[in-house]
């Protein structure tokens, strides 16, 4: 990078900030720099498939009919027990090993299949090699159903927090049961839901740092990789233990991106109350 820079300025700016400039402009700083963009897509989707998630867990807890009620219940109530770490680590493995599974019946001979029962997948051919774009959906979607669950708890409390009388009177002057769940329930339920999906999402935040235990090179995982006592045999110890550093730049960064989410949220609250004179839900 400092082979761009004109020789006049590279002799004016001093050995000492050259160095550093050079250093924070290598090759795996740049690359650390890109790899915010795999925190990022993380948290836009997997709260995007969480809100989806949690709009079907609430549909499913509100059912009529008993045995999906009971499926939302179970939904909620089970995945919100199960700590993230191990549903991160479960579902992107249990899913690549049922792909591989239903791929070995199509592609390996009944030989290789009956050969040995223990081996996995049961032919080279099987197996499947996800890369960093597909273990990425799979994190996505492994947040949206994590925090899917804690969404559909908030909209269903949401959803029952509108006032009854504003339904029947939505019915009384004609609306379709279409119309009074989109144009009233639906409509006043933002209100209520947002405090507690604002929730969500903080928590999803910090969930996107699990990101490197899918081999992903993401952001936690590079800060580790350049903080560490870094040794090269021409030069020997180029610099000790640096963690400490990285660690709190992205310290400062979630800061910031909390701050940001704080600043949009509140923006959404003041969207969804226009019109709303319920004071107790601001």
């Amino acid at each position: 990078m400092l082979d761009l820079l004109p020789e006049w300025l590279r002799n004016g700016i001093g050995d000492d900030l050259a160095f550093w400039l050079g250093y924070f402009t290598n090759g795996k700083h740049l690359a650390w720099y890109a790899s915010v963009q795999f925190t990022l897509v993380a948290a836009v989707l997997g709260a995007v498939f969480a809100l989806w998630f949690g709009l079907l867990g609430a549909a499913l807890k509100s059912s009529s009919f008993v045995p999906l009620r009971l499926i939302g219940s179970a939904y909620t109530n089970m995945v919100r027990g199960i700590p993230d770490v191990l549903f991160f680590l479960f579902f992107p493995l249990a899913f690549e090993q049922l792909a591989e599974l239903i791929r070995a019946q199509a592609v390996c001979t009944p030989a290789e299949l009956a050969a040995d029962a223990t081996r996995w997948p049961p032919c080279d051919a099987a197996n499947w090699y996800l890369d960093t774009f597909q273990y990425l959906m799979l994190a996505c979607v492994s947040l949206g159903i994590v925090y899917g669950a804690f969404a559909a708890n908030v909209i269903h409390g949401a959803m029952l927090s509108v006032p009854r009388g504003q339904l029947e009177a939505a019915r009384a002057f004609g609306m379709s049961p279409v119309q009074v769940a989109w144009r009233i329930h639906i409509r006043q339920m933002w209100i209520y839901a947002l405090p507690g999906l604002s929730n969500c999402w903080m928590l999803l935040i910090k969930s996107t740092s699990l990101l490197s235990l899918l081999q992903i090179a993401d952001i936690v995982l590079w800060a580790d990789r350049l903080g560490a006592p870094n040794f090269t045999r021409t030069a020997g110890l180029v610099h000790p233990d640096w963690r400490w550093y990285y660690y709190a730049v992205l310290l400062v960064f979630y800061i910031l991106l909390t701050f940001v989410s704080e600043k949009a949220f509140a923006a959404l609250m003041r969207w969804a109350g226009r019109g709303m004179t319920v004071a107790d839900a601001r």
